[in-house]
């Protein structure tokens, strides 16, 4: 199942980040480049990082040129987020092309990457949820009120993943059909975004 390796493969990068837990570092992408594998490692490496400038934006105590500083690295990656996912959807567009598609398939709300978008995004969430159940400067009160959400995130990977699997076998049998469409983000492109085009002026 695409899942099981999907999840396999993300909690791998999770915890090869934690080894080092810095932002900066770079990927140390262990599977042969142009893989699905290697596509996925490099995908959550980019969400974990991400996940980390997330948290340092929110520092209360930061100033503002630092805060701004961390605002554009997060736009950056966001973007390098999102040209990987179009990358693994073009990764199955090219394994399902000579599929043929019932006169009566439908087509999903998203597409096979973006689904395993959000499998990696919840991947950091049960694991960051984890270590806030083991936490002992917290009362049992608050313990008790992680595990319940970790509780509910384990079943969301669950019921995902299976959206997932469900999802890619009725493809295979074409009862439904991918259509991708890029995501044309517009504020990081200096042709595209009024503030960007008029300040060449």
């Amino acid at each position: 199942m695409i899942s099981e390796l999907c999840n396999k493969v993300f909690e791998q990068v999770i915890k090869d980040y934690h080894l080092y837990n810095e932002i900066d570092k770079t990927c140390p992408n262990p599977f042969d480049a142009g893989t699905f594998e290697s596509l996925l490692y490099a995908k959550c490496w980019i969400d974990t990082a991400q996940w980390h400038m997330e948290d340092e934006v929110r520092d209360p105590a930061i100033i503002p040129a630092e805060a701004l500083r961390w605002k554009r690295r997060i736009d950056s990656s966001n973007q390098d987020r999102t040209d990987l996912v179009e990358v693994i959807d073009s990764y199955f567009l090219d394994k399902y092309k000579d599929i043929v598609v019932s006169a009566s398939a439908k087509i999903n709300t998203e597409s096979p990457a973006w689904a395993i978008d959000r499998l990696s995004i919840l991947a950091l969430k049960i694991y960051h949820m984890y270590e806030e159940t083991i936490r002992t400067n917290v009362d049992e009160e608050h313990l008790n009120q992680r595990k319940a959400k970790l509780s509910i995130l384990l079943q969301q990977r669950t019921d995902l993943s299976l959206a997932i699997d469900e999802l890619l076998a009725d493809i295979e049998k074409g009862e439904k059909y991918m259509k991708v469409y890029r995501q044309m983000k517009m504020y990081n492109d200096p042709e595209l975004n009024p503030v960007l085009y008029n300040s060449k002026k």
